[in-house]
Formats: C-alpha cells, sequence, structure tokens
C-alpha cells in the first residue's frame, strides 16, 4: 500500500512546507490541495518544496493543471466535478491523472477516459466533510475486482480506520487530517507505514 498525504489548506505554506519535509522519506506522494491559496502562493509553496529535496515524482498538483505544466510536475489529481479526465489525457497524454470519485460507477467510468488512479471517498466520517453521511469501503471491494488501476481510499483515514482499509485490498490511503492536523507529522506517519509494512 502507499501513502498519500492531502494537504489541509488550513495551514501557511511555511508551516506546511515544514511539515512535508519532515514526512518527505516515509510517504509516497504528497497531494498539494490548498483551494484557498493563490496560484503564486501555490508555485512558490512547490518551489520551496523542491528547494528542500521533494522531488517532483512525488508531488501531486489537485486541480490546478495549469500549475502542473508550468512547473513540470508530472501528477496532477482532478475534483469529480474538474476537468474532464479524458480531455486533458487526449491533449497532454504525459500527465498522469488521478481523479476524486464516490461510487463503483463513477470510478469505472473514470477508468474508462484514462484516469491512472482514481480516490474513492469518503471512507468514514472526517471532519472536512462535515454533515455527509461516508460512503463505506465496502465499493472498494469491487473496484479492486473490476479495475485495472489504482485505487485509493480517502476520508476519515486513521490508525484505527486502516485496517478495514486493507481488508478490502484498497492500493493505498490518501491521509489528511491525521497528517497534518497531528502535533508531531513526522511521528504518525511513521506509524502509518509500519502499520502497512507489518500487514505484509
Amino acid at each position: 500500500m502507499k501513502i498519500i498525504a492531502v494537504t489541509d489548506d488550513r495551514q501557511s505554506v511555511k508551516t506546511l512546507t515544514e511539515k512535508i519535509i519532515a514526512i518527505k522519506d516515509v510517504i509516497d506522494y504528497v497531494q498539494i490541495r490548498e483551494k484557498s491559496k493563490s496560484v503564486r502562493e501555490i508555485v512558490s509553496f512547490i518551489e520551496h518544496l523542491q528547494n528542500n529535496g521533494v522531488k517532483k515524482e512525488k508531488i501531486i498538483v489537485n486541480d490546478r493543471l495549469d500549475v502542473a505544466l508550468c512547473m513540470d510536475i508530472p501528477t496532477v489529481h482532478l475534483p469529480e466535478h474538474g476537468l474532464p479526465v479524458k480531455m486533458v489525457k487526449e491533449r497532454y497524454p504525459h500527465i498522469r491523472v488521478g481523479c476524486s470519485v464516490h461510487s463503483f460507477e463513477k470510478a469505472k467510468q473514470a477508468e474508462t477516459n484514462g484516469a491512472d488512479y482514481v480516490q474513492y471517498g469518503h471512507c468514514f466520517e472526517t471532519n472536512s466533510k462535515q454533515g455527509l453521511p461516508p460512503n463505506g469501503v465496502e465499493p472498494l471491494l469491487q473496484m479492486r475486482k473490476e479495475l485495472s488501476i489504482p485505487v485509493y481510499a480517502i476520508g476519515g483515514i486513521t490508525l484505527e480506520t486502516l485496517p478495514s482499509i486493507q481488508a478490502v485490498g484498497a492500493d493505498g490511503v490518501a491521509v489528511m487530517s491525521s497528517i497534518f492536523a497531528a502535533d508531531e507529522p513526522y511521528s504518525i506517519t511513521k506509524k502509518f507505514r509500519e502499520a502497512i509494512h507489518n500487514e505484509k
């Protein structure tokens, strides 16, 4: 299983940079999901990360295809109602495209349209989706059975809920609050990594 650390759009560029640099060796990817920040701030943020040893291959730019293209970042993640996956893949075939989905049907459609991976959620109750009931983990079983692209679980992923995700065979987890709201991001991320490796 792989770990994607998803930024929470609640912290300064400086704080986020420090946290990501601390965990860069125990995560597989970091997804820059900073909807309230300007494009210029996001560009500066990514430059800071790269200047401090975060490889561009580990960076996923959320939604902003323009930023990914201009900064030569190889992966862009599209919201379910964002740019059409098919359009992006046809015009920029070299870009790795991920897509957020909330059902098996949407995941299957994303794969048909050329998505390289999907993020399915939200699996459990989470503060970032307050008031919205979770979609559960069961659809992940069907996705793993019928899709050929990687499937990542997102939404309420904690050390306590991780075993449920492992049980359905997801390819990885996308973790936001558990990492970025933690007092010691490295410590908690290392525990995720150890729990994943201990399973094997």
